[in-house]
């Protein structure tokens, strides 16, 4: 790969890239145990449970640092050291390193009963107890069954992850770079007669080595002369692209638990057909009209109305226009006026919000479409760019 032109990274942010292992700051950590405080003493608790499995389940890395692998549970009390219990105990040393102002531990035959043990041994009472995370019926039974009703803290947690601080917006400045690679490594690296899955190869391999790992890459392929596909896939197929065809990508590379989000679409041999430049131009359209309204105070219902282009144009979308990102995906979610994504949201959007744009335009019958967009910081005037993968239907 030939990687003269390809996005580059502020040179501010390599030493964090270059870590052994990045850790956020003291302060930074301080900050997210004072928000989980407050949490706490809101839905009248004294302690908190974070599960975590499957690599799911951002509050465990987000207060202790450790990416979940297969499970891992915290306990977090106010005023005491976290307790983390990971599975499987080969994945003990290196939590221990990464986790290292708790007290890391295996969780032998179960997670959740040396939890439950723990919380014991700090006095937890009845009815005091808080969730966050994807726990499971019988973890939750188990936690129950020991300390009575439990709060749920998850809508509470995304609240407390909408609005990014300074360094988690630099971590996600790394992970939109990583997946400006990607999809770099894809427009550079796409011929014809290549499958889908090789496709996802090219992508990978350029945020790999850098220290990227994959949260998705979904792609599309499709003729623009006789289209079948109006979104991208979320798993690659055997399809062999050729001349004449349009692919179109959604990736997101993470840099540890903080990832980008970019979406272009590419001609493959030739220009765009007259209904995919029409496709596109609605796209483009519509991404400029978000991103104009786009600024702290702004409400869901004046970004949908100016997302009205698509269907002035005749088009509608299949994709959210918007989400929140960083941490999840996350409120507000957002369709257009033809495809609605629910009842529209009341509250405003806030000032260090980031949030994916991303029209994905496509026909009436959902049979040819296109994608553009990104992941974008809000700011009291106006949005930043956390992307520098360039824009356009581009010709490969």
């Amino acid at each position: 790969m030939i990687e003269n032109d390809w996005p580059t990274l502020l040179p501010r942010l390599k030493p964090l890239l270059e870590a052994e292992y990045p850790r956020f700051s003291a302060a930074e950590m301080a900050r997210r145990r004072a928000a989980l405080e407050a949490a706490l003493s809101q839905a009248n608790c004294d302690h908190l449970v974070l599960y975590g499995a499957n690599r799911a389940g951002s509050a465990v890395q987000w207060l202790t640092q450790w990416p979940v692998t297969v499970e891992a549970i915290g306990v977090f009390t106010p005023g005491e050291r976290d307790a983390l219990f990971v599975q499987w105990i080969n994945h003990v040393p290196l939590a221990k390193r990464l986790a290292s102002e708790g007290e890391v531990s295996w969780g032998g035959e179960s997670s959740i009963r040396a939890a439950l043990a723990a919380l014991e041994q700090r006095g937890a009472r009845e009815n005091r107890v808080g969730v966050i995370g994807p726990m499971g019926f019988a973890q939750h039974a188990a936690l129950e069954a020991r300390f009575g009703k439990v709060a749920d803290l998850n809508r509470a947690y995304v609240r407390l992850r909408r609005v990014k601080s300074q360094e988690e917006i630099d971590w996600l400045r790394i992970g939109a770079w990583l997946s400006d690679r990607g999809m770099a490594g894809l427009r550079d690296g796409l011929t014809t007669g290549l499958t889908e899955r090789a496709i996802g190869d090219l992508i990978e391999r350029a945020y790999m080595r850098e220290g990227g790992t994959n949260v998705i890459h979904f792609i599309g392929t499709t003729s623009m002369h006789d289209p079948r596909l109006g979104v991208p896939a979320q798993f690659p197929s055997t399809r062999r692209v050729a001349k004449g065809d349009i692919v179109f990508a959604e990736i997101s590379a993470a840099f540890w638990d903080h990832s980008g989000q970019v979406l272009r679409s590419f001609a493959l041999g030739e220009d765009p057909p007259p209904l995919y430049r029409a496709l596109h131009t609605a796209a483009d359209a519509a991404f400029d009209a978000v991103t104009a309204v786009l600024k702290a105070g702004t409400l869901p219902a004046q970004v949908i109305e100016a997302a009205g282009v698509i269907e002035d144009a005749g088009f509608t979308i299949i994709d959210d226009l918007l989400h929140g990102y960083g941490g999840g995906y996350f409120p507000p979610i957002l369709g257009s006026k033809s495809r609605p994504a629910g009842p529209i949201p009341q509250e405003p959007f806030e000032a260090g919000m980031t949030v994916v744009v991303q029209p994905n335009v496509v026909t009436r019958d959902g049979m040819a479409g296109v994608q553009t967009g990104e992941l974008l910081l809000i700011a009291n005037v106006g949005v930043e760019r956390l992307h520098s993968f360039p824009r356009g239907f581009a010709r490969v």
